[in-house]
């Protein structure tokens, strides 16, 4: 019978203690994930038009990100080659009219948006949108989200990352899939979530409930 020598014993040993130093940056640490539905946000004269002169956003419920909500309005979005009705609208009024696709909604419509980070307006497609009260032509609103991960400073060095640097997200388990290029945005405003669209939480097999995914840092 063969017996491990000492020296085998402890260069068995080496090598799995240094597989475990490396498994945890490879494993990642957990973070809690958003799925966002398409919605719009609208300025105050889209607003006016869609809904009458001075109407306010109606609270339905509270969302994440401090501050910020869903409201009971709804507006049909329409394009010569498609329509899309009761969207959603979030809350507070904004400067400018943002509306967030999927690209499967934007297939449906029949418009190409560029996939960029929420505020990033350059090269927006337009769409029509209906009201009660009226019809507001929002050019230069659509767009495709790019999935970003919200944290504070906290979150930040707890993390490892600062803001603007680029991460993975590793989501799902019977039907993994990494995200890449996430775009880390850390402000005191913020809480700690990442937000996918439901194309990209399909990929994954993502359902509803609490839903984690580990954040990877790349390089």
């Amino acid at each position: 019978m063969n017996y491990f020598s000492e020296q085998d014993i402890r260069d068995i040993v080496a090598s799995v203690l240094a597989g475990a130093r490396c498994a945890g940056p490879e494993e990642g640490m957990e973070v809690p994930v958003e799925i966002s539905a398409r919605h719009v946000h609208l300025n105050r004269q889209a607003m006016d038009t869609l809904f009458g002169e001075g109407s306010q956003l109606t609270w339905k419920r509270d969302l994440s990100q401090p501050g910020q909500f869903l409201s009971e309005e709804r507006v049909k979005l329409v394009t010569e080659r498609g329509q899309i009705a009761s969207v959603g609208i979030l809350g507070p009024l904004r400067e400018e009219n943002q509306v967030e696709l999927s690209l499967t909604d934007a297939r449906t419509l029949g418009v190409k948006p560029p996939i960029v980070l929420s505020g990033h307006l350059e090269g927006a497609d337009d769409v029509i949108m209906v009201g009660p009260k009226g019809v507001y032509i929002a050019r230069g609103s659509v767009i495709v989200a790019k999935a970003h991960v919200h944290m504070t400073e906290e979150d930040g060095r707890r993390y490892g990352v600062t803001h603007g640097q680029r991460v993975s997200i590793r989501l799902g388990q019977d039907r993994p899939v990494t995200l890449n290029d996430v775009i880390v945005r850390i402000s005191p405003d913020y809480r700690l979530a990442v937000h996918i669209d439901y194309d990209e939480a399909n990929a994954a097999r993502l359902g509803g409930g609490h839903i984690v995914g580990r954040l990877l840092k790349n390089g």
